[in-house]
């Protein structure tokens, strides 16, 4: 029974989110604040704001900005004066590391311990074929928790060892999940993964291990690194809070980077160089699935104090072995792309007002061709006849634009009332049989709201892959169906997404958005048309009903200061999704209304 198109969404979803391909926004910032020149560039006089660095809403706030070589000491602000940091709009009570010492040894200890309590109404999936009394997730509640913990020891201000671990990191309790094992964190009682075991509170990951040198003609890191670039759409380390939701996992690379500002120190222009071997990130795991997956990053960022735009274009081949029917018949699968990423942010004072405009984009391009799919339109009834790559085409993009009123004064400054709206568009892929993926997935720690893309397609496509996969419908699932899980990403769809913080203390925050979505193409399932060949969507309805509905989300955070070095956080968000017509299943009938909420703990330390 053939299931080749069911693997089509897989090249997207290797296409998009397969960039952990990308550039470091990280090391861009640490280059761009206060980097060595290349050798013989002329050296510009320091620039006296170069404290208050250019920034935008919390979800492109460097991943490891507290490594960055230690900026001029902050000159003082004036009562009346304002400037922009990512805390004005999102504050997230985290404790940066101490600047190291210029002239000794240092040690940084930094983390935070998270506790989430889930609890949602059952979601209606498609019934695998001989289970049909599965036509549910069959999880109403959870309990999970992580312990993040990081370090930096540092010589002087010149070289830093940097290491990030999640430990231990975990479901604890709860509800398991039925059908939906394709997901690499399905809260399912067994999924055969030796690693990351899904219902264990006591899982270990590691994330970053690496040595940075603040070399006279630039910044050189070599290990295990995150990569961040923009808003995160392709490439996100999985430490970027974000208004509602939480952050998993994150691209990880051992990479060997290079970043410089070439036209000397404090000037606008930062280049970065980076070579990669993929840790894991969406569409590959060096260790659990053994896949080897290359890259090569070129990125040039030009940022000032309110303004910052930048590029990075990246070449990735990813290989992976295989095997046909048993040990004796092993095949190579491949994957070549290129991937176009641009991203920019500013920021503004708002005249006559004690407020701030700003604004971010990220816009990318992927083309490339890949084997891990087998595209059918080439004499489909001829099972021996070779067949082209499959082409990938694939399109993704998002903007921010917000305003934010400040509060407060001096260096004690607060958002009081942030308004913003974001607005983002992924190519969707309609007919998965034509040789050419189109769709396009975000990553998963990009969150747009609560429920619909994070909980209602991320199990739908979850469900899909795994009964794609189902021995008892064919004996070798198709190449590529593992990866047709959209983690939770918004993928094949167009969104707006406005939100609001009002915060009548500067430690509250009272919150709200809406999420209005429809699909940019035909909502089909890849598995309907492979095994039962048919156009249907996840629900086994009509796919040309784009409609995927509103989403309502609210809550309230508070963080509680207990020292200088310790804050604790206790919040609540909920939200309630009204489906759209894309949900109807073959006989018209809607999906319910969707509820979830979402309880949190956490000490940041």
């Amino acid at each position: 029974m053939r299931l080749i198109v069911a693997a089509s969404l897989t090249a997207v979803a290797l296409a998009s989110a397969s960039p952990a391909l990308a550039a470091d926004e990280p090391a861009a910032k640490a280059v761009a604040a206060d980097a060595p020149a290349a050798p013989g560039a002329a050296e510009a006089p320091p620039k006296k704001d170069a404290a208050d660095k250019p920034s935008a809403p919390a979800a492109v706030v460097a991943t490891d900005k507290p490594i960055a070589p230690t900026p001029e000491a902050r000159p003082a602000l004036d009562d009346d004066e304002i400037s922009f940091a990512d805390r004005l709009v999102l504050d997230t009570g985290r404790h940066e590391f101490r600047p190291p010492s210029p002239d000794s040894l240092s040690f940084s200890l930094r983390g935070e311990y998270q506790l989430r309590y889930r609890a949602m109404n059952d979601l209606r999936l498609e019934a695998p074929v001989r289970h049909r009394e599965a036509g549910t997730l069959g999880q109403n509640q959870y309990l999970y928790h992580w312990l993040r913990i990081g370090a930096r020891f540092a010589y002087r201000d010149k070289l830093s060892l940097i290491a990030q671990i999640d430990v231990p990191r975990g479901f604890v309790v709860g509800d398991a999940t039925q059908y939906v094992s394709a997901a690499r964190d399905s809260f399912a009682e067994d999924t055969g993964r030796d690693n990351y075991a899904d219902k264990r509170w006591y899982g270990v990951r590691p994330r970053y291990l690496y040595v940075e040198y603040n070399s006279p003609i630039g910044v050189f890191r070599l290990g295990q690194q995150g990569s961040h670039w923009g808003m995160g759409l392709l490439a996100n380390d999985g430490d970027h809070p974000t208004l509602f939701g939480d952050y998993q996992r994150g691209t990880l690379t051992e990479r060997i980077l290079y970043a410089t500002t070439p036209f000397g120190k404090g000037t606008p222009l930062n280049l970065v160089l980076a070579g990669d071997l993929v840790f894991q990130d969406a569409t590959a795991d060096l260790v659990e699935d053994h896949d080897k997956a290359f890259q090569g990053v070129a990125a040039v960022l030009y940022r000032t104090k309110r303004f910052e735009a930048g590029f990075y274009g990246v070449i990735r081949h990813q290989e992976r072995t295989v095997h046909a029917t048993g040990d004796l018949t092993p095949f190579d699968e491949t994957l070549t792309v290129g991937v176009l990423d641009w991203a920019g942010k500013f920021n503004a004072p708002v005249p006559g007002t004690r407020a701030l405009l700003y604004g971010q984009m990220e816009a990318a391009l992927v083309l490339g061709s890949t084997s891990f799919l087998r595209n059918n339109y080439v004499r489909p009834t001829d099972p021996t006849a070779p067949r082209d790559p499959e082409r990938i085409r694939t399109f993704g993009a998002a903007a921010t634009l917000g305003v934010v009123g400040v509060a407060g004064r001096g260096k004690d400054q607060w958002g009081a009332l942030v308004g913003e709206i974001e607005a983002g568009y992924a190519s969707g892929d309609g007919d998965p049989n034509d040789g050419t993926t189109r769709r396009f997935t975000f990553d998963q720690n990009h969150r747009v709201g609560l429920i619909l893309f994070n909980q209602v397609m991320g199990w739908k496509t979850a469900r899909a892959a795994t009964i794609a996969q189902d021995q008892e419908i064919v004996n070798r699932a198709a190449p590529g169906v593992q990866l047709l899980h959209s983690r939770g990403g918004v993928f094949g769809a167009e969104y707006i997404n406005p939100r609001v913080i009002f915060r009548p203390r500067n430690f509250i925050d009272l919150k709200g958005g809406v999420v209005i979505a429809q699909t940019t193409a035909d909502f089909v399932d890849p598995y309907h048309v492979g095994a039962l060949g048919n156009l249907r969507n996840y629900d086994g309805g009509n796919p040309r009903k784009h409609d995927l509905g509103i989403e309502l989300d609210f809550g309230a955070d508070a963080r509680i200061k207990i020292d200088q070095n310790a804050t604790v956080q206790v919040g609540a968000e909920a939200g309630v999704l009204f489906p759209g017509h894309a949900f109807d299943d073959a006989l018209g009938v809607s999906l319910p209304n969707q509820y979830l909420g979402n309880f949190k703990l956490g000490l940041q330390f």
